[in-house]
Parts: C-alpha cells; sequence; structure tokens
C-alpha cells in the first residue's frame, strides 16, 4: 500500500489529516518535526511527501532541498501544505523542487485527497 508522509507541526491539523488520508485507502507515517521528518522519508514505500514549510527544528525549506538532493527520495512527490502564501515563499518551494504548493486556507481536505492521488508514486 502507498505510504504517505506528512511532516507538520501542528497535532490539530496533522490529526484530522491523517484521518482523512486513512479513510481514503492510504497509509500514513506522521513526523512533528523536521529531524523527525528526514528520518522517515527514507522509509520503504513513501509515495508522497506533505509539507509544511514552518517546523521545529529546521524549516521545510531545507527539507525539501535535502529531499532533491538525496539519491533514494529526489523522485518522491512533494506537496507543500502551508499557511505562507507569498508569492516568494511559493516561489522558493517551487524552485527547490516542490510537485505542487497549497496553502491550507485556500484548500478543504477533499482536495487535498485529490491532489495526492494525482501525484502518489
Amino acid at each position: 500500500m502507498k505510504k504517505v508522509l506528512i511532516i507538520e507541526d501542528d497535532i490539530f491539523l496533522l490529526d484530522l489529516e491523517a484521518a482523512k488520508i486513512k479513510k481514503n485507502g492510504y497509509d500514513v507515517l506522521v513526523a512533528q518535526t523536521g529531524v523527525d521528518g528526514m528520518k522517515k522519508i527514507t522509509e520503504e514505500g513513501v509515495g508522497i511527501i506533505l509539507l509544511d514549510l514552518l517546523l521545529p527544528n529546521f524549516d521545510g525549506f531545507e527539507i525539501l532541498k535535502k529531499i532533491r538532493e538525496g539519491e533514494t527520495t529526489k523522485k518522491i512527490p512533494v506537496i507543500v501544505f502551508s499557511n505562507l502564501s507569498e508569492s516568494k515563499d511559493i516561489e522558493k518551494a517551487i524552485s527547490l523542487g516542490a510537485t505542487k504548493f497549497m496553502v491550507k486556507s485556500n484548500f478543504s481536505l477533499e482536495e487535498l485527497i485529490e491532489e495526492i492521488g494525482k501525484f502518489i508514486l
């Protein structure tokens, strides 16, 4: 089964996302910090990463850069799901290799599931 790795520090949102994604038939891995997220990225079967940008330890931009530099991780789709909505943040995430950028307040969880379905490996 395909795994979705959610890297999100907001526990309430993390729980909502994980429940919705599981309900739609995916396995879910979760991480609340940049360090924990980096450890879980290399787990077997990760088919897509849902990445927040504002995280403890180090931010999502750094994680995205490391994902794209890693030989085993560079092809994993990454949906940035963040409250950051300034064009400079969106452009930076896209330039670092984000597959898709979604501003949390502009999308429902149903729309998020649709996007995951489009890109999951």
